[in-house]
């Protein structure tokens, strides 16, 4: 198929709604809660049980230095069973804007503040059964301000790499967090296409 007769993702036809006959409550978690929602298909008419986890919006950071080094952290998750590198990033509070929670995760993660802050946009984590955001946020002149001020349970460390390095890592799977993917591949991006330029910084 010649590239000019190629749909664009947006004409794609949408599927038909899944009509919902019924909710149960699941199990109510420290960080997310379950639902199970009892849902027809609309090709066939079956109604089977969705499982959605109700989780709080997500932020995470691509924080660059003066000398455009990434700032990263690095420590042990539980759900892979080893230490991964990653940027810094955590939940949003209740009530709390995006950009404040950003800036309140660096600060915590790292002990760094920002001069400038511009928003990368947003993805959704696993839209399969997760209902949550998670924001993306560039900080520029990145300076250490601090100590860290983490959790009881967090056991942080915290580096710095360079762009070509962090490029690298992403290369070869040394940094793999889907999560850190998707907000770094927009900066490389932006790199490419002229990240010195100025652009508009983001707001609370």
């Amino acid at each position: 198929m010649a590239e000019s007769e190629r749909p664009g993702a947006r004409s794609i036809p949408d599927p038909r709604p899944w009509p919902r006959h019924g909710v149960r409550a699941g199990t109510e978690y420290r960080i997310f809660t379950t639902t199970f929602e009892e849902l027809e298909n609309p090709r066939t008419g079956q109604r089977m049980e969705r499982v959605v986890v109700d989780a709080p919006d997500w932020v995470n950071v691509v924080g660059l230095t003066a000398e455009r080094d990434v700032i990263v952290v690095k420590q042990h998750r539980f759900g892979v069973g080893a230490p991964t590198i990653e940027i810094p990033g955590g939940m949003i509070d209740p009530g709390e804007q995006p950009l404040v929670a950003a800036k309140r995760e660096l600060r915590e993660e790292t002990g760094f503040v920002a001069e400038r802050w511009r928003s990368l946009g947003a993805v959704a984590p696993n839209p399969a059964f997760l209902n949550n955001r998670c924001h993306h946020f560039l900080a520029e002149g990145c300076r250490r301000s601090g100590e860290q001020l983490q959790d009881p349970g967090e056991d942080i460390h915290v580096g710095t790499m360079s762009l070509e390095e962090m490029r690298a890592a992403i290369l070869d799977g040394a940094v793999d967090h889907s999560l850190v993917l998707t907000a770094m591949l927009r900066v490389l991006d932006l790199r490419s296409h002229g990240l010195e330029d100025d652009g508009a910084e983001a707001r609370p």
